[in-house]
């Protein structure tokens, strides 16, 4: 695609891009609809200087479909799907710290992610994105065509992890061990050591195993970008198709902005994506 409205500049080969000539508190539908194009090529996209309004930022994730709501997370102002990010010298635990896909344990997990962030340490405190199309793609067919045929439980007790009593729940669900992605049509590995629990019809010891290889494969540097984030700045990322993981590197200091969540839907694998089944040896 050749860009009218936006200026797109590859982070690395595998994965990230930085968009530049676009403010994203004025948008019309065709810079949208670049937007969406380099995010489904790209997987992750980072924008800077952009001084949105908490009512911009949200208005931003709605043009990609309807909102999602965290589970047990604060939220800021009275708006549900505002999401605090923050970590400071009397937080507990890193927000947003372990690879993970936000929120995998949902029936029907987020599409996508937004996060702004508004204070940062002086030094420290970056991202890390992971492809998950690239680390499904370089498993041997016989290993790929095994994981399509399974699915894993994820989960996650968020009881002492957020302190808004009454207002949390501990979701569970089932989800193919590879997803096809609706708009790409690619697979990607769909597990993660944040929520995946285990993978269904194995032993423990398997599944154990299994999933230990998967998550040591997955966290490769190759399939890798790290964003340094600069104030103001805006990443989002497909949570269809990538891990990420926060740095907690800069302590005492602060780091603090805020998040808005895409709704998504139920992860499938389409076995005609896949093709042939290897043939045996």
């Amino acid at each position: 695609m050749v860009y009218q409205r936006i200026k797109v500049e590859s982070l690395t080969p595998t994965i990230g891009a930085t968009v530049f000539n676009v403010d994203l508190a004025d948008l019309d539908d065709e810079t949208v609809a670049e937007i969406h194009h380099a995010w489904m090529q790209h997987l992750v996209l980072f924008f800077r200087d952009q001084r949105l309004t908490p009512a911009e930022h949200l208005a931003f994730g709605a043009r990609f479909g309807e909102l999602h709501t965290h589970p047990a997370a604060d939220f800021a102002g009275e708006n549900p799907a505002l999401m605090a990010i923050h970590t400071d010298k009397d937080s507990k635990r890193n927000n947003g710290g372990g690879w993970h896909t936000d929120v995998s344990a949902d029936a029907e997990p987020p599409l996508g992610t937004l996060v702004h962030l508004h204070q940062l340490p002086t030094e420290g405190g970056d991202t890390l994105f992971a492809n998950m199309y690239a680390a499904f793609e370089t498993l041997s067919p016989t290993l790929q065509y095994f994981l399509t045929t399974l699915s894993a439980e994820h989960m996650l007790d968020y009881n002492s992890l957020y302190g808004r009593e009454g207002h949390r729940e501990n979701p569970r669900a089932v989800h193919p061990v590879v997803r096809t992605h609706p708009v790409t049509g690619r697979n990607a590995l769909f597990v993660n050591p944040g929520f995946t629990r285990r993978i269904e019809g194995l032993s423990p010891a398997e599944s154990d195993v299994l999933l230990g290889f998967l998550f040591k494969h997955a966290a490769q540097p190759r399939f890798q970008c790290r964003f340094q984030w600069t104030p103001d700045a805006l990443a989002m990322w497909d949570d269809r198709c990538t891990w990420h993981m926060a740095i907690w590197d800069y302590f005492p200091e602060t780091r603090s902005g805020l998040r808005v969540t895409i709704k998504g839907d139920r992860p499938r694998f389409d076995a005609e994506s896949f093709g042939v089944r290897p043939a045996s040896s």
